[in-house]
């Protein structure tokens, strides 16, 4: 398991960035420890709403492994609304490792950032689990136009991002160990 961490289209944060490599290294060992499941290689970059959007259209294209003009054009529609709502997301990789993709400028204490690093490396751990990498890439085929899934498979993805994102909310509270105060909104 590696992880490194760096930022994209983010000039001038040297110290955010060092921060985040401590942080980083401790929320590592402390989410790997108390959820079930394997620790995938993991790379964090921190940037700002646009180097988000566009991070994220290229890790949806590369998942979802083929793209035509179509398909990219829903995908940076898809991934400039995200950008705009979410403080950070994490994408699984093909190779099985996960992006984590941070929102520098939603992120004003170093306890604001422990508490979406905890919440973002428990879908890196739930990324493998069996079966999970397939379900996103299906979904993600189908959000994009490539390959139609069913409607039971959609809401059988609905109900399990639920699930999954409970589960993340529910271990928040290990953040307080890697920044004291830290607690979740």
């Amino acid at each position: 398991m590696k992880t490194s961490v760096s930022t994209h289209k983010l000039p001038g944060y040297g110290s955010t960035l060092r921060t985040a490599k401590r942080l980083t290294e401790q929320a590592v060992k402390l989410v790997n420890r108390s959820v079930p499941g394997r620790m995938p290689d993991v790379e964090v970059v921190l940037t700002n709403e646009r180097g988000m959007a566009e991070l994220i259209v290229a890790a949806d294209i590369a998942l979802a492994g083929a793209a035509d003009r179509r398909a990219l054009k829903r995908a940076t529609q898809g991934a400039k609304r995200a950008a705009r709502e979410v403080q950070a997301t994490a994408i699984p990789r093909p190779d099985g490792s996960t992006l984590i993709l941070i929102d520098a400028d939603k992120h004003p204490t170093p306890a604001d950032f422990a508490v979406t690093l905890v919440h973002e490396l428990v879908h890196a751990m739930q990324f493998s689990r069996k079966g999970v990498l397939e379900r996103i890439v299906r979904n993600t085929r189908d959000a994009l136009g490539i390959e139609r899934q069913s409607r039971r498979q959609a809401r059988e993805h609905e109900r399990l991002v639920e699930l999954d994102e409970n589960e993340a909310h529910s271990r928040e509270y290990l953040a307080e160990q890697l920044v004291p105060g830290a607690r979740a909104a």
